[in-house]
């Protein structure tokens, strides 16, 4: 990307819709409701023929420093002193506030190119409040309409006039890195024996899960080593799934910051229910998803929920007991958690924990190598010689039951995917293979093979006949 472009405003100027547009995707939150957007969020965008890196903020607002709606724009004021242009959006159809005419004086004094846009200008009456932006000071305002994607042009042109033609076409990078949709291809019969190495410098994505005030953003943050990320007292400050960068040992990680997720019966208002939303696009996307629990009260009912949901996607899991520096007899308490997970978490074997601070920085070094080993374990491949042999074993150890007086029998086993790992079991009746059964085939798997805590999926399918298809000889 050649630049980088902040979107700012006071709150409800349609910021988040600008910047959807302009990504081409609905990554930001959108909602009639003042203050929705309190982190900034970066994303890759596209006008026209430009590249560049656009960062959604939050409202601005005057107010103190201590309080929510002041952490809030300092914040933004920080994403302002990054990017080498802002985008200063008005609302046309409202007009000019007090708030407007401070944000524009504020913008005046930091001295960098600045673009008035008055979204909004579709509207029937919109024409006063486009020629009041005039009194700003910052040059011509540009109608446009984030919703409808009108003006779009014209944007693009002042954007060019504003920084430059040499800024904004210097460097473009035709090979951007885009999310790319990994799909494992199958093992053939010639690969029996084959196992791929994991490779250590693959970009790893990680999503930061949990409930409210677990502890989540204050964790990514000691991770990046700033204040990145909103964080205070206040339940459910995080609202957008925020993505951030940065190198662990050299690798990269970028790490998806989440809604905390309340019981479902709880969330009543859409704003909630959107956040809730992208949390679980985020846990989709995330190869590895940590569970952040409170250590003071742990392995509540929505605690087992989130977990259970995560192994349910097929996401590799690890659980992270946040606050570890408030415990009184830190000893005592690791027991107890080490025998509430075996108990309450049997879908997830030998899941690795973590107890860890993120306030003072204690186990995150811990936390991270843990990622690692569960993410090695999800990509794991076993070779087909491998899996059948030890398919032998475990039907001699102990053979499938007889169903109406007629043994099953599994004949052959291979793995057809990792991540997570699958694996297909061709059989007789595999219809009539009891649920007992297969979980003692899975449980044989982690233990066999050391694949503890992500989830291991079983298919069985009845061998072909060769006979079925040709006629009965005379």
């Amino acid at each position: 990307m050649s630049f980088t472009v902040a979107i700012v405003g006071r709150p409800n100027v349609g910021k988040s819709t600008l910047f959807n547009r302009l990504v081409g995707k609905k990554l930001a939150l959108v909602d009639d409701t003042p203050g929705v957007t309190r982190d900034r969020r970066p994303g890759d965008a596209k006008l026209i023929d430009l590249r560049f890196t656009i960062i959604d903020t939050a409202g601005l607002e005057e107010a103190g420093p201590e309080t929510l709606q002041g952490r809030m724009r300092a914040q933004t004021e920080t994403a302002i002193d990054e990017a080498d242009l802002t985008l200063f959006v008005v609302d046309a159809k409202f007009g000019l506030t007090p708030v407007d005419q401070t944000l524009g004086e504020m913008l005046r004094r930091r001295g960098k190119p600045v673009v008035l846009v008055a979204n909004k200008s579709e509207a029937r009456g919109s024409d006063g409040g486009f020629y009041d932006a005039f009194t700003l000071g910052l040059g011509d305002p540009v109608p446009i309409s984030a919703e409808h994607g009108q003006g779009m042009i014209d944007l693009r042109d002042a954007i060019v006039e504003a920084i430059g033609p040499e800024m904004a076409f210097g460097d473009d990078d035709d090979e951007a890195e885009t999310d790319v949709d990994v799909r494992d291809s199958d093992l053939s019969s010639e690969d029996e024996d084959y196992e791929p190495a994991y490779d250590e410098t693959k970009p790893l994505r990680v999503a930061i899960v949990g409930r409210p005030n677990a502890g989540k953003s204050t964790l990514i943050n000691r991770f990046l080593g700033e204040d990145r990320l909103l964080t205070g007292p206040e339940a459910g400050i995080t609202r957008d799934s925020i993505s951030v960068e940065w190198d662990w040992r050299g690798r990269t990680i970028k790490m998806f910051d989440t809604a905390g997720m309340r019981r479902k019966a709880r969330v009543q208002e859409k704003l909630e229910k959107l956040s809730v939303a992208d949390a679980l696009r985020a846990i989709r996307f995330a190869e590895t998803v940590v569970i952040v629990f409170d250590a003071t009260i742990p392995f509540e009912k929505q605690d087992l929920q989130i977990v259970d949901l995560v192994l349910r996607e097929g996401r590799a899991a690890v659980l992270a007991f946040n606050k570890w520096d408030l415990v009184e007899d830190p000893q005592a308490l690791l027991t107890e958690l080490r025998e509430k997970t075996e108990r309450l978490l049997p879908q997830a074997r030998g899941i690795r924990a973590v107890p860890i601070a993120g306030q003072t920085g204690y186990a995150l070094d811990k936390l991270m190598q843990s990622i690692i080993d569960t993410d090695m374990v999800w990509n794991k491949r076993i070779s087909t010689a491998k899996l059948n042999r030890w398919l032998d074993n475990v039907q001699v150890q102990h053979p499938p039951p007889a169903v109406s007086g007629r043994r099953l029998k599994l004949k052959y086993m291979t793995q057809v995917k990792a991540r997570p790992p699958a694996f297909m079991i061709s059989c007789t009746r595999p219809d009539s293979v009891p649920e007992s059964y297969i979980r003692y085939l899975t449980n044989g798997l982690r233990a066999d093979f050391a694949m503890p805590g992500v989830p291991i999926r079983i298919h069985l399918r009845a061998s072909e006949n060769p006979f079925e298809n040709k006629r009965k000889k005379r």
